[in-house]
């Protein structure tokens, strides 16, 4: 439905199992694998995809610290990652690496660049916390 009849193509279609977690949306804030989830089952709730984060131009914190700190390749995982990444710092304002590393760890990087994920995390907490504190 996201992809094809709402033309939403960030979430990207994996496993079509939930093991990859490249569908990864956010489901009235909580991640959740788009490709498990029935049109039904979302009806009167928020869903987030990778298109909506951004606001008036800007991207946000956590998509640019991908990009500042080189985080993604070929870019299969990487909405699923941002999502799953702002889940994570809407609950938590200076997660640990190990929560990072929890929250992150049903989706897929066939890159390998889970260092360079985790560090876009750590820096996309920082610019949020010092936005919210100025």
């Amino acid at each position: 439905m996201l992809r094809e009849e709402l033309d939403l193509t960030g979430t990207k279609y994996g496993c079509g199992e939930g093991q990859c977690g490249a569908c990864t949306v956010l489901v009235d804030s909580q991640p959740k694998r788009s490709c498990l989830i029935k049109v039904a089952a979302v009806a009167g709730k928020s869903v987030l995809t990778i298109e909506g984060l951004e606001k008036d131009g800007r991207l946000h914190p956590l998509q640019q610290a991908f990009l500042d700190a080189d985080a993604m390749q070929c870019g299969y995982c990487t909405a699923g990652m941002i999502l799953a990444g702002v889940a994570l710092l809407d609950r938590a304002a200076d997660p640990a690496e190990a929560d990072i590393a929890h929250a992150l760890e049903g989706n897929l990087c066939r890159c390998g660049t889970y260092p360079r994920i985790v560090a876009a995390v750590r820096a996309a907490a920082r610019s949020v916390r010092s936005t919210s504190r100025g």
